[in-house]
């Protein structure tokens, strides 16, 4: 008896959501998985472009299609050029990252005390605009030094925090072929290239390339309007 009640009420909560269940597994996870995805972000390695409580937007067609749930690429057109921010997965551990291309095959890559070189030409840093890190806190803003970089013609907002131990200095390293080097723009406080290698193309599974929504975790999760609907550079 309790069998068959319990087999009535499965099959009318089927009935009823059987609809919202196909519509998830047939759509919305392959579409997320394939074509576009949003993720929140968890951490301040990208600070100040990308900020604790950014849900961005990212386009998993930039580059190539993928086979939903599998990194198996069905069709490729491009490939990340210096200056992307992409997704992509740590050679480390398989943790999903976010990170900006700071290197592509062929390149030659080194930093000296924070200062970046891209084939033999350094990085030119210039003053950053104070909107740039408007949304972070006193505190961070007061123990952080705020830059635009131009690495190659690409230009972008970096930040660093000479209180921190970080490693300020390396290479110079050729990036092998079909691998990028990567790293945070918040560059004294980001896991990247810098510990864990270069990061194989294959791993790289979209680009980000807006703000959806922004909330401050740190602060109650209070939305920050400005970021809504925001582009990354």
């Amino acid at each position: 008896m309790n069998r068959q009640r319990i087999g009535k009420f499965l099959g009318r909560l089927w009935n009823q959501w059987r609809g919202t269940v196909l519509f998830i597994v047939f759509i919305i996870i392959p579409v997320k998985s394939s074509l576009a995805d949003w993720n929140w972000v968890p951490s301040g390695s990208m600070n100040p472009t990308i900020l604790e409580g950014d849900l961005i937007y990212v386009n998993k067609v930039a580059y190539d299609l993928r086979f939903p749930l599998t990194l198996r690429r069905l069709a490729k057109w491009g490939d990340p050029e210096g200056g992307d921010i992409v997704v992509c997965f740590s050679p480390d551990d398989g943790t999903r990252l976010v990170k900006r291309v700071i290197a592509v095959p062929g390149d030659v890559v080194q930093m000296r005390k924070n200062v970046l070189f891209l084939n033999g030409r350094p990085a030119s840093y210039a003053r950053m605009d104070s909107t740039y890190a408007k949304y972070l806190s006193s505190e961070v803003k007061d123990h952080s030094i705020f830059r635009m970089e131009d690495l190659d013609g690409v230009s972008h907002p970096v930040m660093s925090i000479p209180s921190v131990p970080a490693k300020r200095s390396f290479g110079p390293f050729t990036v092998p072929d079909d691998c990028y080097f990567v790293m945070g723009d918040n560059r004294d406080n980001s896991k990247d290239s810098r510990i864990f290698g270069f990061v194989s193309r294959e791993s790289i599974v979209g680009k980000a390339i807006g703000v959806i929504g922004s909330f401050d975790i740190t602060d109650k999760y209070q939305p920050r309007f400005g970021r809504f609907a925001s582009r990354l550079r």
